[in-house]
């Protein structure tokens, strides 16, 4: 029988399952292991980079780095060196795979599908390669495990602390609201590049004009702050549309009040057309901004 069962790789600030082995196993036991797996996946962030949760039949065994975690269920034989050897052979070739953007802003479960052959090729080689071929890494990992063992969880502690009796009673928890953007989209891309490259001509002129002024009069400062209060504020545009923040309508008109206001205030400095292309982007991006809805994460969409 295989010692790694089921393997997956998931985001660790909202436990948004990534990809994922193909799954044969479909005992009772198995599945509530599965569902136990889900619940510690939205836990990920109060818990240590390793740990174990153990149960009669199977172990979950977790390894996260930065924003990405990978999770197995193995059977009650498997060595706990192989589990984390398996771990951290999965997360190094999938953040070799996908950079840290492209993984921060997935908006779906298993958005890298295409990983989910090579999780099942990793884990084939796991079950399939004897001890012996394995022995110089399994050893590395057994030396860090003794120098920080990893947290040790039961699963049946997951479900007190889940609100969970006997596995199938669930208490009332009010949960924190939990959101993400919709996809960006071709016009949102745009937007950003656009509200880039106007931050970027803000920054150099606001720069060049502060290193050129032998003697900054009361003047020259006010156009020092129109180049550099729009550059912040285009920057923050960005961050708008990439992110969920609070109020994000009031600041909105904010930064386009901000940029609008800047903008004609260097009239002379910039001729007409290049005030408007600057405005028009701010509007452009401020559009992006408030369309680009938010949509509640599912609670069904499980590991």
């Amino acid at each position: 029988m295989s010692m790694i069962l089921f393997a997956c790789v998931v985001r660790v600030r909202d436990g948004l399952p990534l990809s994922a082995s193909t799954d044969f196993y479909h005992t009772q036991d198995f599945l509530e292991c599965r569902r136990r797996l889900k619940t510690l996946a939205l836990r990920l962030a109060q818990y240590p980079g390793r740990g174990s949760a153990e149960g009669c039949d199977f172990n979950i065994h977790f390894s996260s780095l930065r924003d990405v975690a990978c999770m197995a269920i193995c059977s009650r034989q498997c060595p706990v060196a192989m589990a984390f050897s398996f771990l951290e052979t999965v997360w190094w070739e999938f953040t070799a795979s996908y950079d840290t953007t492209c993984i921060g802003l997935a908006s779906r479960p298993y958005a890298f599908l295409e990983f989910d052959s090579i999780i099942q090729n990793v884990k084939w080689h796991f079950n399939h390669v004897s001890s012996i071929q394995m022995e110089s890494s399994l050893e590395k990992i057994q030396e860090e495990l003794e120098f920080q063992p990893p947290v040790v969880l039961t699963l049946e502690d997951m479900d007190v602390a889940n609100g969970l009796m006997n596995g199938h009673t669930q208490i009332h928890l009010e949960p924190a609201p939990n959101f993400r953007m919709e996809p960006v989209t071709a016009l949102g891309v745009l937007s950003l590049i656009l509200n880039i490259m106007c931050a970027a001509l803000n920054l150099i002129r606001g720069i060049h004009l502060a290193e050129h002024s032998l003697q900054v009069v009361h003047e020259e400062i006010g156009n020092i702050l129109a180049f550099l209060i729009p550059f912040v504020a285009c920057i923050f545009q960005c961050y708008l549309y990439l992110f969920y923040s609070p109020a994000r309508t009031m600041k909105v008109v904010f930064l386009l009040l901000f940029i609008c206001l800047g903008n004609m205030y260097l009239h002379g400095l910039r001729n007409v057309w290049q005030i408007l292309f600057h405005i028009a982007v701010a509007f452009l991006s401020s559009y992006q901004i408030l369309t680009r809805q938010l949509q509640e994460k599912q609670s069904d969409c499980g590991v």
